[in-house]
C-alpha cells in the first residue's frame, strides 16, 4: 500500500513537475528575501516547515532512486519514445532549493551589513550553479529518447546521439539488480555523435527505466529496421510491447 501511494505521488510529481518546480522556485525566493532582508522573521517562518520539507522530499527521492519502470512516453509531436522523466531528480531539485536559498539570503545579509567576503561569496557560486543545474534536468525530464533515425540521451549539459546505423548493443552490467547505466557497443562507432559534455560517451542512463526493457528495445529496432520509421506512433507502441518478451512493471 505505501509502494503503491509512493509510486502514485511519483507519478503525479513528474506529470506536474513544472507547476511543483515554480512553486518550490517561488517559496525558495521568498525565503532568501526573508533570509536576508528580515532574518528574524524568516526563521521564524520558514527553518522549521521548509527543514521537515526537505528531509521530506530528499526521502522521497532516496526511494524513487530504486522504481524503474519499463515504459515509454510516447512523443508524436517529436516523433520519439522517451523514457519517463525521474521523479527522483524533481525531489531532490526540491530539497536542495531550501537550503540554497538560505545560502544566498545569508550573503544578501552579509553584504548589506558590509561584512561580505571572496570566503562568502566563492562557495556559494558552484552551490547555486549545481542546484540550478538541478532544476534545469528536473524541468526538462532529460533522458533517452528513441527516434526513427537512431537513440539519443540528452542531459543539461551535453547530449549522445546513437544512429540506428552505427548498430549499437546494449550490455547490461552483470550481476546488476536495478543498473542504473547501460553499457553500449558500437559495430561503426564513428557515426555516434556527441555534444557538449554527455553523460557518458558509451553508456546509457537507466535510473529512471528498466535496464532490460531498454536493452531489449534497442535490439529490436536493430533487428527490424523496417519499423523504425513508425517511432513515435501510439500503434507502434503498442506493437512493440505486444512483441517484446515479457516486462517487469
Amino acid at each position: 500500500m505505501v509502494k503503491c501511494m509512493i509510486g502514485k505521488v511519483s507519478a503525479a510529481t513528474v506529470r506536474h513537475r513544472h507547476v511543483v518546480l515554480v512553486l518550490g522556485l517561488l517559496v525558495a525566493g521568498v525565503n532568501a528575501a526573508a533570509v536576508g532582508f528580515v532574518p528574524t522573521l524568516g526563521q521564524r517562518l520558514f527553518f522549521y516547515p521548509l527543514l521537515f520539507l526537505t528531509l521530506a522530499v530528499l526521502v522521497l527521492a532516496l526511494i524513487t532512486m530504486g522504481i524503474r519502470p519499463a515504459y515509454f512516453v510516447v512523443q508524436p509531436q517529436i516523433p520519439a519514445f522517451a523514457t519517463p522523466a525521474p521523479a527522483w531528480k524533481v525531489f531532490i531539485a526540491l530539497g536542495l532549493l531550501g537550503p540554497a536559498s538560505a545560502s544566498i539570503g545569508a550573503l544578501v545579509r552579509s553584504t548589506r551589513q558590509g561584512i561580505a567576503s571572496t570566503f562568502d561569496v566563492v562557495p556559494s557560486v558552484p552551490w547555486v550553479v549545481l542546484v540550478a543545474l538541478l532544476v534545469v534536468e528536473a524541468w526538462r525530464g532529460h533522458g533517452v529518447q528513441f527516434h526513427p533515425h537512431g537513440v539519443r540521451q540528452s542531459s543539461a549539459l551535453g547530449s549522445l546521439t546513437v544512429p540506428w546505423e552505427a548498430l549499437p548493443t546494449a550490455q547490461i552490467p552483470p550481476g546488476a539488480d536495478r543498473p542504473s547505466w547501460l553499457r553500449m557497443a558500437f559495430t561503426e562507432p564513428q557515426l555516434v555523435r556527441r555534444r557538449g559534455i554527455p553523460w557518458s560517451r558509451k553508456a546509457l542512463r537507466t535510473d529512471n527505466v528498466d535496464a532490460g526493457f531498454l536493452a531489449a528495445v534497442i535490439r529490436h529496432y536493430v533487428c527490424h529496421p523496417e519499423r523504425r520509421a513508425a517511432i513515435g506512433s501510439q500503434a507502434e507502441y503498442e506493437r512493440l510491447l505486444a512483441e517484446l518478451p515479457e516486462r517487469d512493471g
